[in-house]
């Protein structure tokens, strides 16, 4: 019986193919078929593993010098880290007591060895156990995805956070300085050399909010929904102070990005590159028809953005378009600029009792003083609630919240709206990796969005880090635009992202 063989070019050969006589290439010619197209890579890019170092787009790391990443891991946290421990041996310096002073020391040589990791990039250690409620979050997460990773090497956003995790660390074993916080100086300060802005609203909203009874039912719809975008676009380039971007900053170039002035904020609006404002403003009036509901902020900075916070808060209440806000603090020092109870507290009574603004009139300070006494009715009568939970300071991101911390989820998932705020929490949100600038808002927070029992997810961001997505179907092309006409956009604040997703409401959570 014959052996089928192949053949080519006519030709034939008693060996198969793989063997020395194989039969060369056979090249056909595709010119009838359909051109080829261009297609964008499906999300995520690694859809059955996607884990803390293996995002579902590619993430920043230390090392790539094209990124933002490259400049915070090799001079911004130095620098921190660095005004953090001058901090500290200033309040050294004001103590007599000598078990006290001993126990500083401890912590500043504590300070000094994470300086020494940090600059000669050591691999990244497990957590030692302070008593806090997220070692075990931490400690898991490091041996599971990390082990043998360094500072330069592991996803910046995982790398940047553990730095701040250590930073407290330094601290949480002391004997008397647990809760000390190395940025709170700063914070206060910030807020002292704001008094322009500050008293810019506080004239304005220290009465209740009232709107004229003699305009029609449509012109108060109208009057109350210009406020609420103009209020949201405040709340929003509020986050213009972020600390561990301004550190060095003059009052002037802080007046500047606090400019809360109507003509700004027209201006302003056509940098929010992703802008889902007017969805938001129809999101909060139907769940006043639907007699008010809750709505959650995620907070991010202390001092003015967190003053910026409340007003509109304020605002949010009085209109009844919510009934209760609850506010989402650190449990410590965090990020250098983001809020703790400390914080908040001191806010609101140095608003009702301090004397931070000598130079201001007497109409002024009233302002101020009538404004936080209304707030802090707000938190006697239960409308306005401060909360903290360990996992915010954990480095996990948001894709893994319904997991990891499965009682907040459910908790947030009670909420008829959250609000997250800055650029840390949207980077949490987005898993912090070099997505398509287009990728929808809701495919980048994955779980966020998808979720059972997902909250409504509104993202108030001004734009200081590499991550950007939820620009729309053009957005690829604005990224490219931007990038030839202003190299260094992704960082400058200059551009904001307003962005909203549906979630999956009144669905029940269910855990994996």
């Amino acid at each position: 019986m014959a052996n089928l063989v192949p053949h080519t070019a006519g030709q034939q050969t008693g060996t198969y193919p793989g063997t020395s006589g194989a039969p060369s290439k056979v090249t056909l010619s595709l010119g009838n078929l359909p051109s080829k197209k261009d297609f964008k890579a499906p999300w995520p890019r690694t859809p059955s593993k996607i884990d803390p170092n293996n995002p579902p787009w590619p993430a920043y790391r230390g090392y790539h010098e094209y990124s933002f990443a490259y400049a915070t891991m090799g001079v911004r946290l130095p620098t921190i880290l660095g005004k953090a421990i001058e901090d500290t041996i200033r309040t050294l310096n004001d103590q007599y007591s000598e078990e006290r002073i001993v126990d500083l020391v401890k912590c500043i040589d504590r300070m000094d060895d994470l300086m020494v990791d940090l600059s000669g990039n050591a691999k990244l250690r497990p957590i030692v156990d302070d008593n806090e409620a997220d070692v075990a979050l931490w400690n898991k997460e490091i041996a599971k995805y990390f082990q043998g990773k360094d500072f330069m090497n592991a996803p910046w956003l995982f790398a940047e956070a553990y730095k701040y995790r250590r930073l407290h660390e330094c601290f949480s074993i002391s004997k008397y300085w647990t809760d000390y916080d190395v940025f709170y100086r700063q914070k206060c300060d910030t807020f002292s050399r704001s008094s322009e802005a500050v008293f810019e609203l506080s004239m304005r909203f220290a009465e209740p909010f009232k709107l004229s009874s003699n305009l029609s039912e449509n012109d108060r719809y109208d009057a109350e929904r210009l406020m609420f975008l103009e209020l949201t676009q405040v709340c929003l380039w509020g986050n213009s102070t972020d600390l561990s971007l301004l550190i060095n900053m003059t009052e002037e170039q802080i007046k500047s990005l606090q400019s809360t002035g109507g003509d700004h904020l027209a201006a302003t609006e056509k940098n929010i590159l992703g802008n889902h404002l007017h969805q938001l403003w129809e999101c909060v009036k139907v769940m006043r028809d639907n007699t008010g509901g809750r709505v959650d902020f995620v907070l991010d900075n202390a001092g003015f953005e967190l003053y910026c916070d409340c007003v509109y808060a304020d605002f949010l209440i009085q209109t009844g378009l919510a009934t209760q806000i609850r506010f989402h603090g650190k449990r410590f020092a965090w990020f250098v600029s983001d809020v703790t109870k400390k914080d908040w507290d001191w806010l609101l009574n140095t608003m009702v009792y301090g004397q931070l603004f000598p130079k201001a009139s007497d109409a002024e300070k009233e302002s101020l003083r009538r404004l936080g006494r209304r707030w802090k009715q707000y938190e006697e009568e239960g409308k306005w609630v401060y909360e903290q939970h360990p996992f915010w300071c954990t480095g996990y991101t948001f894709w893994e919240l319904h997991t990891e911390a499965p009682d907040l989820f459910l908790h947030l998932s009670r909420a008829d709206l959250v609000i997250f705020k800055g650029d840390l929490n949207h980077r949490k949100l987005t898993y912090d990796c070099a997505a398509p600038a287009s990728t929808p808002f809701e495919v980048a927070i994955g779980p966020m969005a998808n979720a059972s029992g997902a909250p409504k997810v509104c993202s108030l961001r001004t734009i200081k880090s590499d991550v950007v997505v939820g620009l729309g179907d053009s957005g690829d092309e604005v990224a490219e635009r931007l990038d030839k006409e202003e190299p260094g956009w992704k960082i400058s604040g200059k551009y904001a992202v307003v962005l909203l997703s549906e979630g999956r409401p009144g669905e029940p959570v269910r855990f994996a």
